[in-house]
C-alpha cells in the first residue's frame, strides 16, 4: 500500500468532506493508504499549485514527516501544476481523474473495456504530455501510471494522436456490433433490464443472486467494469435479460463518460431500469440523484424505473415503499420475490399469459405463439389442445375466442 496524502482546495463547488471520503475509498481501491488530509478554503484554485504557497509548504513538511509516497488531489490538475507541486514536495502527484483511470485500467477485462480505458487515458494525458513526460515514463511506478497504453505515452504527440484515432475506430466497430445486438434483441422481442446505480451499491451482488452469473462482487469502488448479461424469469412467465452496467460516481471524468458511452447506452435502450441504491449510506439520496441525472443525460428518463433499496439489513430506518420501490438485502437474499414482482408490474406489457383450448384444426396456432411467446404446457384432450402460454400482444386478439378457464379436460 502506497502512503498517500489527500489534498483538496475547497472553493465551494461541492461538499468537500464527502468528496474527500469518496476519494479515500478510490485510493483504497487502487491500493493506497490514506495517512493524512490537507484542506484549504479558497475563493479559486491557485493557477500554479492549486493550493496556496503556505499550504504547499505545510504539505511538503507533512510529506517528509509521514514519509508520504503519493499526493492525490481531489480536482483535475494541469501538467504545469503537477510539475510545480512535485518540484516543491519531491513526492509524486496524481489527481482524481488519474486515480479513477488507474482503477479502470486494473479492472478492465474484456477487449472493449481495455480499449475504452486506453482511449480515456490517452485523451487525458495528451495535453499533459509536455509537462509530465518524466512521470509518464515510469512504467508500473505506482498508482496512476499503470494500465494499457502507458508505453505509447513515451512517444510524441503525433504518434499518440494516431493511436487515439485507431482506438476510436475500433470502438466504433464494437459499438456497431453492440447496436446490431440491441436491434436483434428488439426484433426477437427480448426485453432488457439494465441494473444501474452508484458504484458499490450492490449491483453485481444482486445480479449474482438473481442469475448465478458469478460476476466479481467486492466491497470496492468500480469492482465491475465490463457489462454482463444474464436472463431471468419473472413471476408472470416473461423472460428478462438483465445487464449489469459500470457504476457511476460524482464528477465522473468527461473522458470516461465519452469512452464508456457505448456501455452506458445499454441503460438508454433498456425496457426497464433497476436502480440499485445503498440504503445504509448516509448520502444515499445525493448518490441516487447523481444516477438519475446521468440517466437523463443519456436520454433514459422516460424508461420505467424500479428503485431497489439494497443493504436494508444494515439499518432499522423505515423507508417509504410503493409499487416502484422495494427494500432488499442482496447479501442475505431478502426481499427478492417482491423485487421480481415489482419488475414484472412495471415492465412494459408486450405479452399476456393466456389459457387456451385450441381445436385440433387450429393446433398450428401454438407454433405461432412460440415465435415471440412461450408455451408453458400443452395437454391433448378430446376437445382440443389445452395450452398455457405467454402470448405476444400482436396475437392476443386472434386467440381471444379460444380462451378457457378449464384447468384440465379428461
Amino acid at each position: 500500500m502506497e502512503k498517500a496524502i489527500l489534498i483538496s482546495a475547497d472553493i465551494g463547488e461541492y461538499d468537500c468532506d464527502a468528496s474527500l471520503d469518496e476519494l479515500s475509498e478510490l485510493a483504497k481501491t487502487a491500493g493506497a493508504e490514506e495517512i493524512a488530509r490537507a484542506v484549504q478554503k479558497r475563493e479559486a484554485y491557485d493557477s500554479a499549485t492549486v493550493i496556496g504557497e503556505g499550504k504547499l509548504t505545510e504539505v511538503s513538511e507533512l510529506c517528509e514527516k509521514l514519509e508520504a509516497e503519493l499526493l492525490i488531489f481531489d480536482c483535475e490538475l494541469s501538467a504545469s501544476q503537477i510539475r510545480n507541486i512535485e518540484d516543491a514536495t519531491n513526492v509524486r502527484v496524481i489527481d482524481r481523474t488519474m486515480l479513477i483511470l488507474d482503477i479502470f485500467a486494473a479492472r478492465a477485462v474484456s477487449a472493449e473495456g481495455k480499449l475504452q480505458v486506453e482511449l480515456a487515458q490517452l485523451k487525458y494525458r495528451l495535453p499533459r504530455l509536455m509537462g509530465i513526460g518524466t512521470s509518464l515514463s515510469r512504467l508500473g511506478g505506482g498508482i496512476g501510471t499503470r494500465g494499457p497504453g502507458e508505453t505509447q505515452l513515451e512517444t510524441d504527440r503525433r504518434h499518440i494522436r494516431r493511436r487515439i484515432d485507431k482506438l476510436s475506430e475500433e470502438l466504433r466497430e464494437l459499438e456497431k456490433r453492440r447496436g446490431y445486438a440491441r436491434s436483434r434483441r428488439k426484433k426477437d422481442s427480448v426485453q432488457i433490464g439494465a441494473i444501474v446505480g452508484y458504484t458499490n451499491a450492490g449491483k453485481s451482488t444482486l445480479l449474482n443472486l438473481l442469475t448465478g452469473a458469478g460476476v466479481l462482487a467486492e466491497d470496492k469502488l468500480f469492482a465491475t467494469l465490463d457489462p454482463t448479461a444474464r436472463a431471468i424469469e419473472l413471476p408472470d412467465g416473461r423472460s428478462l435479460l438483465l445487464i449489469d452496467t459500470v457504476g457511476l460516481i460524482r464528477r465522473l471524468p468527461h473522458h470516461l463518460v465519452e469512452a464508456f458511452k457505448s456501455t452506458l447506452e445499454e441503460a438508454a435502450s433498456a425496457d426497464i431500469i433497476i436502480h440499485v441504491c445503498d440504503a445504509s449510506d448516509p448520502e444515499a439520496s445525493e448518490k441516487a440523484d447523481v444516477t438519475l441525472r446521468t440517466l437523463a443525460e443519456l436520454g433514459a428518463s422516460e424508461i420505467p424505473i424500479v428503485t431497489v433499496l439494497n443493504k436494508c439489513d444494515k439499518i432499522s430506518l423505515n423507508f417509504p415503499v410503493d409499487d416502484k420501490t422495494v427494500k432488499i438485502s442482496a447479501l442475505k437474499n431478502e426481499g427478492i420475490p417482491e423485487l421480481l414482482q415489482a419488475i414484472s408490474n412495471n415492465l412494459p406489457q408486450t405479452s399476456r399469459r393466456m389459457k387456451l383450448l385450441l381445436p385440433y384444426d387450429k393446433a398450428g396456432l401454438s407454433a405461432q405463439i412460440r415465435v415471440n411467446g412461450k408455451v408453458f404446457s400443452e395437454d391433448y384432450t378430446e376437445s382440443g389442445v389445452l395450452v398455457d402460454a405467454l402470448v405476444d400482444l400482436a396475437l392476443v386478439d386472434r386467440m381471444t375466442e379460444y380462451i378457457t378457464t378449464v384447468d384440465s379436460i379428461r
